[in-house]
């Protein structure tokens, strides 16, 4: 089955960072991650978790490193990940988002920054207009 594409928003800065983040929640899947692909396109992405830490082994080309806590803020951030590198493992971390390059950059992400990650159809709720805490739950795989 297919897995639902879902949006990246960053509450903090009121930017977007992906479209298109697919959920890796499955041992499988995170093996898998982005290897066998030749590019990332400008809205696509993988959501690890959970994981603490990652590799681009076998990868093709760079990306932008994510880590997140459980409850979706931003703890780590590594810019223009190239092939064939190990990252570093982060305990707190509960899941981590690879992007493409300059995703990190394009969307004035920080460390203490809090994402949303959620169907396109949810994403509404999280506007600067209805944002209250009521409305705040973020996806958790």
């Amino acid at each position: 089955m297919k897995q639902p594409k879902l949006c990246v928003f960053n509450l903090t800065r009121q930017s977007f960072l992906s479209f298109g983040v697919t959920p890796a929640d499955t041992h499988l899947a995170r093996l898998k991650g982005l290897l066998g692909r030749m590019k990332l396109h400008s809205e696509e992405g993988i959501w690890l978790a959970p994981s603490q830490g990652m590799h681009t082994i076998g990868m093709l080309f760079p990306i932008d490193v994510i880590y997140l806590t459980e409850d979706n803020r931003v703890i780590h951030l590594i810019e223009h990940l190239g092939p064939f590198r190990i990252t570093p493992i982060r305990r707190r971390c509960a899941s981590i988002l690879e992007l493409p390059t300059r995703s990190i950059y394009a969307s004035n992400t920080q460390i203490d920054d809090e994402l949303v990650i959620c169907s396109p159809e949810d994403l509404e709720k999280y506007s600067v207009q209805n944002k209250t805490e009521a409305d705040h739950t973020p996806v958790h795989l």
